[in-house]
């Protein structure tokens, strides 16, 4: 009797979580030609367009991928609903979605065997959804609400690697980005801004993108004289954005940045 019970409390609370998503996040589409990228925005508590605020890309993972414009909301649409989160960091967080047939980052995927291969193009034309992500991006930063030293990306897996390669197509735009589980060709560190700040996380066990590709990132990018972070979790696997999105220090990193530390830095040492 006490498993049927708890088994009804469980249904009757999931879709109450799934509709306070639904509410939260406004279910929007921004359409480019021929090309529409469906996206899910959350403004901040009490939001005025007389006020300023930070901007937050999400990028999800390839298992979100689809056109219900929901799925991208499954890991990490919960976090910024947390009425501590909103109350401490008010930003505009917006969860784009990639349709199933496409990618965030140019990449041939070998599926054939584990852990994944990967062959990167991001030194070629962005993919459809990469190109429309960034062309929201521009419109939204456009905004008069929007304060634009303070423009953040972040994603996990699939979403990873589009950090890692939005950051060098738009390298002047982001303030700072963390990247979960991804992966990239480090020829495009080359492209990133000079102080470019990221914070990269990976587990250690994960059998579908090797924790190497993360390793091996955050070492080009030091070595390069930009700021890379580091984490690993050592009995994680794929899921390490479980790991990564419950760091109590990521929000306040992530938000302390702006494109106009450098400058103030800068100005400290004259």
């Amino acid at each position: 009797m006490k498993n049927k019970l708890l088994l009804v409390l469980a249904i009757m609370v999931l879709p109450l979580s799934l509709s306070a998503q639904q509410e939260a996040y406004q279910r929007e589409q921004y359409v480019q030609g021929n090309d529409t990228l469906k996206y899910r925005i959350l403004f901040p508590k009490d939001f005025s367009e007389e006020k300023k605020y930070p901007v937050l890309l999400f990028l999800h993972g390839a298992g979100e991928r689809g056109s219900n414009n929901e799925s991208q909301l499954v890991h990490g649409g919960d976090l910024f609903l947390k009425e501590g989160i909103r109350e401490e960091f008010p930003a505009i967080v917006i969860f784009p979605q990639v349709p199933k047939e496409d990618y965030w980052a140019n990449v041939e995927v070998n599926r054939d065997s584990f852990p994944l291969q990967f062959k990167f193009k991001n030194l070629e034309a962005p993919t459809t959804s990469m190109k429309m992500a960034i062309s929201l991006m521009d419109s939204i930063t456009q905004q008069k609400f929007v304060d634009k030293e303070k423009v953040y990306v972040g994603g996990l897996s699939m979403g990873g690697m589009g950090t890692f390669e939005i950051l060098s197509r738009k390298p002047e735009m982001f303030a700072s980005a963390f990247a979960i589980c991804g992966a990239a060709d480090p020829a495009v560190i080359d492209k990133y801004k000079e102080d470019l700040d990221i914070w990269i996380f990976h587990g250690e066990q994960d059998n579908l993108v090797p924790p190497e590709y993360s390793k091996m990132m955050a070492r080009e990018i030091n070595s390069s004289g930009r700021d890379a972070k580091l984490s690993l979790y050592p009995n994680d696997n794929h899921n390490s954005w479980d790991s990564a999105l419950a760091e109590p220090y990521l929000l306040p990193w992530l938000f302390s940045k702006s494109l106009n530390n450098a400058h103030e830095i800068e100005k400290k040492d004259e």
